[in-house]
């Protein structure tokens, strides 16, 4: 029994020494080897980071800036805002530009932005982001609403105050009337096959349309 304990021990001895050897070999190794440079890896030039932030890709979207071209710019357009006392039932209309604001009484409207839609779009669409300001009994001024308001559509978003209510009415502005892909067809002709010519049944006196062709041969017995 003890020769086997001792045959036991001595293998265990045997495998440290041997992996002992080994580990130390492989670190002179590593130690004799000279430094070579790092092996990198390629990074396409569009997928680098650029300025504008840590981890921040720009691209380029291939907008044509002649596409805006004639559009009425943000600042010179027009917007009419209505103010609505619920006290007092006093309705009033707001001529404003982006950018500027007006006060009533212990409201203030202050008109950010405003947009149509073109007139060649299905659905028109009039906006204004609107920023509206009240005075409470402490004289503290706070922010009573900020968002967009459509005229056609006063449900997608409902100023929610319970003294004041403000509402998009209009948005003067101009859309180019042609652009770089524009082409005219004023004085074109149709090239559309003219319809057959009604004829008169001489028994009945009403007049009927030869039908095709086509149908007239499908239709002989």
């Amino acid at each position: 029994m003890n020769s086997r304990r001792w045959l036991a021990g001595l293998a265990i001895a045997v495998l440290l020494v041997v992996g002992g050897w080994f580990g130390w070999r492989s670190w002179q190794s590593r130690q004799a080897a000279p430094a070579g440079p790092r092996a990198e890896i390629a990074v396409p030039e569009s997928a680098r980071p650029r300025p504008g932030g840590p981890g921040v890709v720009s691209v380029d979207a291939g907008l044509d800036g002649r596409l805006l071209a004639g559009a009425t710019p943000m600042a010179e357009r027009v917007a009419v805002v209505g103010l609505l006392n619920k006290r007092n039932g006093e309705t009033r209309e707001l001529t404003l530009k982006p950018g500027e604001a007006t006060r009533v009484g212990d409201v203030i409207v202050r008109l950010r932005a405003c947009e149509r839609t073109a007139p060649w779009e299905q659905e028109q669409y009039t906006g204004a982001f609107v920023q509206m300001d009240v005075r409470g009994p402490d004289r503290a001024w706070r922010r009573g609403f900020s968002g967009w308001l459509f005229k056609e559509r006063p449900a997608l978003n409902v100023v929610q105050h319970p003294i004041y209510d403000v509402w998009a009415k209009s948005c003067t502005m101009s859309f180019p009337a042609t652009g770089p892909d524009t082409e005219s067809i004023a004085g074109t002709r149709s090239r559309a096959p003219k319809s057959a010519a009604p004829r008169t049944d001489a028994a009945s006196g009403e007049s009927a349309v030869a039908p095709p062709s086509s149908a007239a041969s499908s239709n002989a017995i």
